[in-house]
């Protein structure tokens, strides 16, 4: 059975770093696409970085720059650093696994597997 265990959120100040992990269980590591989405209170969910099984990257343009997606094979881990960041980047932030080599950040449907989120605070 797939997991998706996260870890890494907590509270920042306007400007600081943190950097969010996602160990991933039950499958072949690096076969299909991964990403990292977002949603704040009130908002619709929205998709914040990818990559592809090939190693393609793709950032929403509110992150490019600021934020980047990796992963380590060895250790079935996705992370996300995060530097320079801001009040509005404050949300809970979820970590997906696709059941596809190439799954688009706006396309949540072709995202199979979910972890329980973990939250980011970013205070002005």
């Amino acid at each position: 059975q797939v997991q998706l265990v996260e870890s890494g959120g907590g509270s920042v100040q306007a400007g600081g770093s943190l950097r969010l992990s996602c160990q991933v269980f039950g499958y072949t590591y690096g076969t299909w696409a991964e990403a990292w989405f977002r949603q704040a209170p009130g908002k619709e969910r929205e998709g914040v970085a990818g990559l592809t099984s090939g190693g393609t990257l793709s950032y929403a343009d509110s992150v490019l720059g600021r934020f980047t997606i990796s992963r380590d094979t060895a250790k079935n881990t996705l992370y996300l650093e995060m530097s320079s960041l801001k009040p509005e980047d404050t949300a809970m932030y979820y970590c997906a696994l696709s059941n596809f080599w190439y799954a688009p950040l706006g396309d949540e449907g072709r995202y199979a597997y979910w972890g329980q989120g973990t939250q980011v605070t970013v205070s002005s």
